[in-house]
C-alpha cells in the first residue's frame, strides 16, 4: 500500500515469485520447461509448432553453431527483434553460448540502425535475409561488424546458421551482460541499456505473476515486433506463445480460437482498430481471460468496448527498457481504467518534485522514480553519468501520480520524446530529416494527442521561397523514417519562437495548437 509520507509503494514480496526463476541464465527457463513438459507446445508461428523439448534442442544446436562461428564468451551479437521463431531461438542460443545479444528494432531508419550497431560494438550479427539486405547497404558505416550469418539462404553466399560447424559450449558459462537493448534520450540518440541475466529472470517471474500466467496459459502476441518479456514470461511458467504479427483482425481471432488463447497482447492502436471493427460482434474467443496492452495509454473507449464484448479485463502496464521492462501492471481482478496498476513484486515506486527531487505525498503529480531487482546494470559507454542513484532509485523522465492503493497513473512526459504505438519518437531526429529538404529554412516537431496511437508527430515549417507544399515535405520525411515517426500534420509558419540560446519550447507550441491557456 502507498504511504502518505513518501508515496513509496512496493509490490508483493519477491519470494512470491521465486519459484518461477529458472537458473543463472535466461535460457535456463527453457531448459527447465523442457524437463517438466517436453511435449507441451512452446512456440507457434506461421504453421510451425515447436514443443519445449524441440525448442530446447534447436537452441542448443544454434548455440553450438554460434560458438563455432563467433567464439566467446561475451561476444556482442546483433539480432533484429522480428516476431519470428528464428528470433526466439537465436536470442536464447546467444545466452546459452555464453555471449551477449544486442536487440534492435527492425523498423528503425538506416541512420538509427548504424548508430545502434556502432554504439553496442557488435562484432557479429545473425539476421533474416531481409534484415541482411538492409545492413549490407550500410555495412561500410559499421566498421566493427566483422561477421554476419543468416537464418536462411540469402542467395549471395552469406553463411547460413544451420550449416555452420559447431563447437562445444562450456557448461554454466554466462556473460555478465545478457542483453543490450536501446532506448532514446532527449536528443533522440538511443542509449544502450545493459541488462543482466538476473534482471531478465526476475522480471520474467514478476511479469508472469502479475499477468496471472500458468502452464495452461496460451499467450497470443499481435505485435509488429518481438517484445522479449512475452517470450520470457511464457518460458517461466511453461506456457504456449503464439506469434501473430499481421494486422488482419479476423486472422488474429481465428488463431486465438484455434489455440484457445487465454491472453491477448497487442498495442493500443491495434486494439482500438479491433474495437472499431464492424465485424467485432462476430469475433468470439471463449477461452480468453485478459486483453493486455502496453506502451501508450489505451483509450478508455477501447477499454470499455473490448471489455464488454469479450467479458474479460482489458488492462495496461508500465515499464522501460531500463527495467527489463516491467515495473507496474494493473490488477486483473480489479482493473482501473487509465491506470497502470501497482508495482510488480519487489518493486518500489515514488513520485518526486520535477525540480527539487523532493518526495511528494500520495496523489500529487511529479516525476516517477522506480527501484527493484529488474533495474539495469547501467548504460553502455561514456557520457551517461550515474543513471541509478546511490540509494537505488531511477528517474524515469515520466510524470505520474500514485493513488492510495499504490496504483500508478502516467500523465505526461518530461522529455521531448514521446511514444507512438509503443515506440519512442524523437522530434529532434525528425527535424534533422526535415532540414535536409532544400525548401525548409527552419522547423520544429512535437507530439500531438492521438486516440489510437497515444501521440503522433506534427510540425511547423518556415519555408524557403514560395509555393512550398506541406504535404510534399511530410512525404519527403515519411519516406525516410519508420511509420511511427511519420509526420501526420505539417503547417507553414513565418517564424518559430526560440529562446536567446536558440531553444524552442515544444510544449508551449503544442499547447497553443491545442488552444490551452
Amino acid at each position: 500500500m502507498a504511504t502518505s509520507a513518501d508515496s513509496t509503494t512496493f509490490g508483493a514480496p519477491l519470494d512470491t515469485v521465486s519459484e518461477l526463476i529458472g537458473g543463472p541464465r535466461i535460457d535456463d527457463l527453457l531448459r527447465r520447461s523442457a524437463r517438466r513438459s517436453p511435449r507441451h507446445p512452446a512456440l507457434v508461428a506461421d504453421g510451425e509448432v515447436l514443443d519445449h523439448a524441440g525448442l530446447d534442442g534447436r537452441v542448443t544446436r544454434c548455440a553450438e553453431a554460434l560458438r563455432g562461428a563467433f567464439g566467446g564468451p561475451e561476444t556482442v551479437i546483433a539480432i533484429a527483434a522480428e516476431l519470428t521463431v528464428d528470433f526466439a531461438v537465436t536470442f536464447l542460443a546467444i545466452s546459452r553460448s555464453g555471449n551477449t545479444s544486442a536487440m534492435f528494432n527492425p523498423l528503425i531508419s538506416d541512420d538509427a540502425l548504424v548508430h545502434v550497431l556502432n554504439a553496442c560494438g557488435a562484432r557479429a550479427a545473425v539476421l533474416s535475409p531481409r534484415m541482411h539486405r538492409r545492413i549490407e547497404a550500410v555495412r561500410h558505416r559499421v566498421p566493427a561488424l566483422r561477421q554476419i550469418v543468416v537464418t536462411s539462404d540469402a542467395g549471395d553466399g552469406t553463411p547460413v546458421l544451420d550449416e555452420l560447424p559447431r563447437a562445444a559450449v562450456p557448461d554454466g558459462e554466462a556473460a555478465r551482460t545478457a542483453c543490450l537493448q536501446f532506448t532514446s534520450g532527449t536528443t533522440g540518440a538511443p542509449k544502450t541499456v545493459r541488462l543482466s541475466h538476473d534482471n531478465l529472470l526476475v522480471n520474467a517471474a514478476q511479469s508472469a505473476h502479475a499477468h496471472q500466467l500458468g502452464a495452461d496459459s496460451v499467450s497470443l502476441d499481435n505485435l509488429p515486433s518481438f517484445h522479449l518479456m512475452h517470450l520470457n514470461t511464457a518460458l517461466a511458467v511453461g506456457a504456449t506463445l503464439l506469434l501473430c504479427p499481421a494486422e488482419d483482425q479476423e486472422a488474429m481471432v481465428e488463431l486465438a480460437r484455434a489455440w484457445r488463447a487465454s491472453h491477448l497482447y497487442s498495442l493500443p492502436v491495434r486494439l482500438s482498430r479491433l474495437a472499431g471493427d464492424l465485424r467485432l460482434p462476430a469475433f468470439r474467443i471463449p477461452s480468453l481471460r485478459a486483453v493486455l496492452s502496453g506502451g501508450s495509454t489505451l483509450p478508455p473507449r477501447t477499454t470499455t468496448a473490448l471489455s464488454e464484448h469479450f467479458a474479460v479485463p482489458v488492462v495496461q502496464g508500465y515499464g522501460l527498457a531500463e527495467t527489463s521492462p516491467s515495473t507496474h501492471f494493473d490488477l486483473l481482478d480489479r482493473p482501473t481504467t487509465g491506470s497502470c496498476g501497482p508495482p510488480v513484486a519487489g518493486t518500489g515506486c515514488r513520485i518526486v518534485d520535477v525540480r527539487t527531487g523532493a518526495v511528494l505525498p500520495t496523489g500529487e503529480k511529479g516525476e516517477i522514480q522506480v527501484k527493484g531487482p529488474q533495474l539495469m546494470l547501467g548504460y553502455l559507454g561514456a557520457g551517461h553519468g550515474e543513471a541509478v542513484r546511490p540509494d537505488g532509485w531511477f528517474s524515469t523522465g515520466d510524470v505520474g501520480r500514485v493513488d492510495e492503493e499504490g496504483r500508478l497513473t502516467v500523465v505526461d512526459r518530461i522529455k521531448d520524446v514521446f511514444k507512438c504505438d509503443n515506440w519512442l519518437v524523437s522530434p529532434t531526429e525528425i527535424e534533422r530529416v526535415l532540414m535536409r529538404h532544400p525548401s525548409v529554412a527552419d522547423c520544429v516537431v512535437f507530439d500531438y494527442p492521438d486516440e489510437l496511437s497515444g501521440a503522433v508527430a506534427v510540425g511547423l515549417v518556415v519555408p524557403m521561397g514560395d509555393d512550398v507544399d506541406p504535404a510534399a515535405l511530410a512525404g519527403f520525411v515519411n519516406a525516410r523514417l519508420p511509420y511511427y515517426e511519420h509526420l501526420r500534420h505539417l503547417w507553414l509558419a513565418e517564424s518559430i519562437p526560440r529562446s536567446a540560446t536558440g531553444k524552442v519550447q515544444r510544449r508551449d507550441l503544442r499547447d497553443r495548437l491545442l488552444g490551452k491557456p
